[in-house]
């Protein structure tokens, strides 16, 4: 193997010849397409009250169902985006919004506006304080790891195992306050609370403010897309072909932080979407992030449709919330994973 191989025209020449090898796997995203169509379909056809539907309560049924299969649509492609956007700037497997604290300080702002707001304006006060929880978060991980963030990739070639302890401790301390929060909040509460925080898609209206933050996510992360395939083989080399890695990491862990918000704004805290989706993207189509990111948010989508379409259907007529069906089909999937890559 000559010097040439190790230059800066040879890393160009592997990765157009990886480019060209992934191109041809594009295809592959129109299964994933199909099967978010299907999915959409079997989750507005069927639901808590059956699979057939009176005549007269038919557009009803369908305007609720049709809520929960938008929603569901939006916040699930959001927490995938948010994961694989997150396993990328780390290089960890488990690194997602939970991981880092981000859904814990959005849930705490959203059950502190839920409780001290008046009942007229609950809705907006949750999804305002969830964005403030998330921000709150975000500040505590600046403070804590600003020396990883923003070092020269140089010095520290990634944030890493610093960055995801540090966000175990505060998903703790926030934990910690959602605890409170639950035990000086009166009874009647109490249960509404707790489903909310195990994942409640029963909205009654789409928020806009979901798909808005999920247009502009997505929008983003596919124009940076080449910046974020450089950032994955590695810092050094992204800085030495002019990219500003301390700037894109930051944009990252903001882009990720603003839709883990959103989502849990509207959704509560629905886990192991960001965390199992995304490695199921990776191993389909390799890591290149102009493919990975659509195609996470497609299966992001499909997955939590039927994830919900489970929750409502499996135990009818009583509804499930649907973070206990992601957990328990998310943690034996994500343990099979990890056992094939070790």
């Amino acid at each position: 193997m000559s010097f040439q191989d190790f230059s800066l025209n040879g890393f160009l020449k592997r990765t157009r010849l990886y480019t060209l090898i992934v191109a041809e796997r594009w295809p592959l995203l129109f299964p994933m397409l199909i099967v978010l169509i299907v999915a959409v379909f079997a989750s507005m056809a069927c639901g808590a009250s059956g699979c057939d539907m009176d005549f007269y309560q038919r557009e009803k049924i369908l305007q609720l169902r049709w809520f929960r299969v938008s929603m569901a649509c939006a916040i699930g492609a959001l927490l995938s985006l948010s994961g694989a956007l997150l396993q990328l700037l780390l290089r960890n497997p488990l690194a997602d919004p939970y991981t880092l604290g981000i859904s814990g300080g959005a849930a705490v702002g959203a059950l502190l506006s839920g409780f001290f707001l008046p009942i007229g304006i609950v809705a907006v006060g949750m999804q305002v304080g969830s964005m403030l929880g998330a921000v709150a978060s975000i500040l505590l991980l600046f403070l804590m790891a600003r020396r990883r963030l923003f070092a020269p990739p140089t010095m520290v070639e990634a944030p890493g195992i610093g960055l995801i302890l540090t966000g175990v401790m505060i998903a703790s301390g926030f934990g910690a306050i959602i605890s409170l929060l639950l035990a000086l909040s009166p009874d009647a509460e109490l249960r509404g609370a707790l489903f909310w925080l195990m994942g409640d898609l029963d909205v009654d209206s789409v928020s806009g403010l979901v798909w808005l933050v999920l247009l502009l996510a997505g929008g983003w992360s596919l124009w940076r897309a080449p910046q974020l395939n450089l950032l994955a083989h590695g810092e050094a080399t992204a800085h030495l072909l002019g990219v500003s890695v301390p700037r894109l990491r930051l944009q990252v862990l903001l882009l990720a932080s603003i839709a883990t918000a959103a989502a849990v704004s509207v959704a509560g805290a629905i886990g192991f979407i960001g965390l199992v989706v995304p490695h199921v993207c990776r191993l389909i189509l390799g890591n290149d992030q102009r493919r990975l990111l659509p195609a996470s948010m497609l299966l992001g989508a499909a997955a939590l449709v039927l994830a919900d379409l489970v929750a409502r259907t499996i135990v009818a007529p009583i509804q499930l919330p649907v973070g206990v069906v992601t957990a328990l089909i998310g943690v034996p999937v994500f343990l099979f994973i990890l056992s094939r890559r070790t």
